[in-house]
């Protein structure tokens, strides 16, 4: 009789790094402590050259390691792709945490009882080594960027089933950033995209949802804990940094969720952000909402993310035209300290 890990299917978990010895134990722990069977999952790290112990820690827990010349994320995400075997891919950045040991059995087995579904998000929830701040940002905006939570359309309920809950858009709006932390997708579907030669997150989901696979999954509480960054200055880095990343990719994949009918234009979300009155509304709207104080950290996320945001755009234009290998000494350049709060 065929035993239970000869019966699922493989998985192929994609992570890119670059110097992420801070955080990437954590992450890779916690796909060590999953129930899904470890012979079943491989384990790729798209590494751009870091300088510190990633790589040593990837080799502690059984990881293949690719060197990424690329000059984004993506390219790396391409690179991993095209040697994966999994039937299942699982993007999980190197700053997750998956919550529960059963979420990869579980979004498996909710894909396969619904093919109309593009994939597995994850719910971020909180944790206890993520500082306040960090909670507010990817619990609570669920998005990490006031900005695009604002211009974001607001996903709709369609069924629930057990663990499993089922999703979409409203109708005439593909504007929500769909794909990332922890993410999970049929290969099938991605290779259906030409994922492994033009991969970018949320231009995958977008076009699987414009090509007959209009929902996608959740599973109830789980997800990953996203260690997004833990104090407000790094903030403002961030959103430097993926300011100047998205810019770099518009250069070569000039589509993006932004421009799919958002709730409101990117210039209104920017002046809703450096006004007082609007973030204090939303704070204490959902202060009232989920009983949860660090709602007030949206007052000071707001104007940080213009401020961020504007950094980003004025160091891609000062930048932009960087020799010797500009673009990826740019990207490893502006990468901000993560850690994981005592």
């Amino acid at each position: 009789m065929p035993s239970e890990s000869d019966q699922l299917p493989r998985i192929s978990i994609i992570t890119p790094t670059l110097n992420a010895e801070a955080i990437l134990d954590n992450c890779l722990a916690s796909i060590a402590r999953q129930t899904y069977p470890r012979d079943r999952v491989e384990i790729i790290l798209a590494d751009a050259h870091s300088k510190d112990r990633t790589r040593e820690i990837g080799q502690k827990y059984g990881a293949i390691i690719l060197d990424d010349n690329g000059k984004n994320m993506e390219e790396g995400k391409r690179l991993a792709l095209r040697h994966a075997t999994g039937e299942y891919i699982v993007f999980i950045d190197s700053d997750n945490e998956i919550t529960h040991p059963d979420y990869l059995k579980l979004a498996v087995k909710a894909l396969a009882a619904n093919p109309q579904a593009l994939g597995v998000e994850s719910y971020y929830p909180p944790s206890p080594k993520m500082s306040g701040f960090c909670a507010y940002l990817t619990h609570l905006l669920h998005i990490s960027d006031p900005i695009s939570w604002l211009m974001s359309a607001n996903p709709q309920l369609v069924a629930r089933d057990g663990e499993t809950e089922r999703w979409k858009l409203p109708p005439g709006t593909y504007s929500y950033p769909l794909g990332a932390n922890g993410f999970v997708y049929r290969r099938a579907d991605l290779q259906s995209a030409s994922a492994n030669e033009k991969f970018q997150d949320t231009h995958v989901a977008m076009y699987l949802m414009k090509n007959g696979k209009p929902e996608w999954l959740r599973l109830k509480g789980r997800g990953v804990h996203h260690y997004y960054i833990q104090t407000l200055w790094r903030f403002v880095q961030k959103r430097r940094r993926a300011t100047v990343h998205f810019l770099r990719v518009q250069e070569e994949m000039p589509v993006n969720w932004m421009k799919e009918k958002p709730r409101v234009p990117l210039w209104l979300a920017a002046v809703y952000c450096v006004t007082f009155f609007g973030p204090l509304w939303h704070s204490l709207l959902g202060m009232f909402r989920d009983g949860d104080a660090r709602w007030l950290w949206h007052i000071l996320a707001c104007p940080a993310s213009v401020i961020g945001n504007a950094w980003g755009v004025w160091t891609y234009r000062r930048r932009r035209g960087d020799k010797g290998g500009g673009n990826q000494s740019l990207i490893a350049e502006l990468v901000v300290k993560q850690d994981l709060k005592k």
